[in-house]
């Protein structure tokens, strides 16, 4: 994708847009455009109209009457009230126009909606010259090999010519996958799976019938693309669940379906696929309901998620993360003797972002890997400016999410901090989720060993969280347990089960010498309780919330 306006900002704020789907190339101005376009392949071109040197129709006409560019869409920018320039353009052979300030969305479907049509076109003319030959070719190429079901990439191809081509025919994304087909395989062999695979695959063929299709786009995940008015969800469970029990397998198999009622054809189908997957989530694991239909509501979420990806590469380069500290306190003395590190987002235009909303984000696009080596850096930096003014600091912990333990370069980066800040380990704690441990419990003991041995403190955090608490306990030696409270509710009624748990849990950490930091704590007779069965470090509300780096040092020296 070629990119050209004058104003560096907007070329910025274009190319963080595309940056995942396009290589971009960027210009100053037309002359610069059109050298480009000349020496370098080029799919798109987003012009904008007034330019300097040369402006864009000059390099629009100029596309346009070269045989060599001519078939290159050229999309041009305007300003809101430039109607005559915008009919001028289009004239002059302009596929489509954006109007300034850009909309994210609105930018995103004038593109794609542009290239779907050209590749739509493309698509009709390469079917008029297949022959028998290559159309054998194209099915293994197309189809997936255990279910010979389109696979993901043809499954979008072809789920789009079939809806652009009966544009009078309203049609469903149906998107489904199985709960907890890893533990089936687990439980079973791998071939009781693909049993199960092959079985739903030959009923939803039979369901979407010759005016649908149904693709496996990857392990237990399908879609199917049909009318609408051929699919009853509730009988289609129906047949659904019959199918797969008359296989006999002494295991309960579910399915969860989202259902997006496709309202533009145009729409590529990867989104519309996403869209329905936003439904499935609404349900997974449910009891009750196995499937959900996509609403506006969801739309609002995909877009507000949209708006953080898009905004997330600048807002690290902004500095607009930054972390609050929550003290923990040694409840018999009642002074701060470390902290936690909590990543904040102080978005200029939506306010301060709940990481509940970014941090999941994050974690399934990958940002997080770099997000947590940014806040990683931050608390060295805390730690440093501390040691300078005070001689003194309390050990500052930060999370390290899953993702991190792929990075074979994770040790290095963290030593190469603390020597870069002249720091000791002891005082960068590190805190693990348990349940990326159960994920991948070989290669986090083996990277938490390591930071051991070059002195790092290791917290498991949300201890009890997880489903392999004890296994964890005794395959892993942690230096810090941390147990929320939601793991043991009512912990202060007397004589209470929750009470007994949390007992017997701080007597085996205490007997295989393993600290413990109890959080969410809020009340009075929580922490006597608490004192009574010996815990002595306390984080949560009782004492204080999480709080900005200058209060937090009011807690620290009062």
């Amino acid at each position: 994708m070629l990119i050209v306006d004058d104003v560096e900002i907007n070329r910025v704020i274009l190319s963080q847009f595309f940056q995942d789907d396009y290589a971009i190339v960027l210009a100053e101005n037309g002359k610069q455009a059109w050298d480009i376009v000349r020496k370098e392949p080029v799919n798109i071109v987003l012009a904008d109209l007034v330019m300097p040197v040369m402006d864009g129709f000059t390099l629009l006409s100029l596309i346009k009457k070269d045989e060599r560019t001519a078939n290159i869409p050229v999309i041009v920018m305007t300003g809101s009230s430039d109607s005559d320039n915008e009919v001028r353009a289009m004239e002059m052979g302009a596929a489509d126009f954006i109007t300034k300030p850009y909309h994210p969305t609105i930018v995103r479907y004038r593109v794609r909606n542009v290239m779907a049509r050209l590749e739509n076109e493309w698509r009709k003319l390469e079917q008029a010259a297949k022959d028998r030959q290559l159309s054998e070719i194209h099915r293994y190429v197309d189809r997936d090999a255990l279910t010979d079901l389109y696979n993901r990439e043809s499954f979008y191809r072809r789920a789009a010519e079939i809806m652009q081509s009966s544009m009078d025919v309203p049609y469903d994304i149906i998107y489904l996958d199985i709960s907890c087909f890893k533990i089936i395989n687990d439980l079973f062999r791998m071939e009781t799976g693909n049993i199960i695979l092959k079985t739903a695959a030959y009923y939803f063929r039979a369901v979407v019938g010759e005016d649908g299709i149904v693709g496996r786009l990857e392990a237990d995940h399908f879609a199917l693309c049909m009318p609408a008015e051929q699919f009853d969800p509730d009988t289609f469970f129906d047949g659904l669940e019959s199918t797969v029990r008359s296989l006999g397998i002494s295991h309960n198999i579910v399915f969860y379906a989202g259902i997006y009622p496709v309202e533009d054809a145009f729409l590529p189908v990867d989104q519309m696929c996403d869209r329905a997957r936003l439904a499935l989530e609404r349900v997974r694991g449910s009891y009750v309901k196995r499937y959900a239909f996509y609403d506006k509501s969801m739309r609002e979420q995909m877009l507000e998620e949209q708006m953080l990806v898009r905004d997330m590469e600048f807002a690290l380069q902004d500095h607009q993360f930054c972390f609050f500290l929550q003290p923990i306190y040694n409840l018999h003395t009642n002074e701060v003797v470390s902290a936690e590190a909590l990543v904040r987002w102080n978005h200029p235009t939506e306010g301060v972002i709940s990481p509940g909303k970014f941090i999941p984000i994050f974690e399934r696009n990958g940002f997080i890997v770099r997000l947590d080596r940014y806040t990683w850096e931050s608390v060295c930096q805390y730690l440093r400016k501390e040691l300078d003014q005070h001689g003194h600091v309390v050990p500052i912990s930060a999370n390290v999410s899953r993702l991190n333990f792929y990075n074979e370069d994770l040790l290095e980066y963290l030593l190469s901090l603390i020597g870069k800040y002249q720091l000791e380990p002891w005082m960068l704690r590190l805190e693990v989720t348990e349940s990326a441990y159960t994920e991948n419990p070989r290669q986090i003991a083996a990277v938490i060993q390591k930071f051991q041995e070059k002195g790092f403190q290791v917290l498991m955090d949300d201890f009890g969280s997880g489903f392999s608490s004890l296994n964890m306990l005794k395959n892993l030696s942690m230096d810090v347990l941390k147990i929320d409270m939601d793991f043991v509710p009512d912990i202060d009624k007397k004589n209470s089960r929750a009470q007994i748990i949390m007992k017997d849990v701080v007597r085996m950490a205490q007997e295989l010498k393993t600290d413990i930091i109890v959080e969410g704590v809020e009340t009075k007779d929580q922490i006597d309780y608490l004192d009574s069965i010996g815990c002595e470090k306390i984080q949560g509300y009782y004492y204080s919330r999480p709080v900005p780096q200058e209060d937090f040092e009011k807690l620290l020296y009062k």
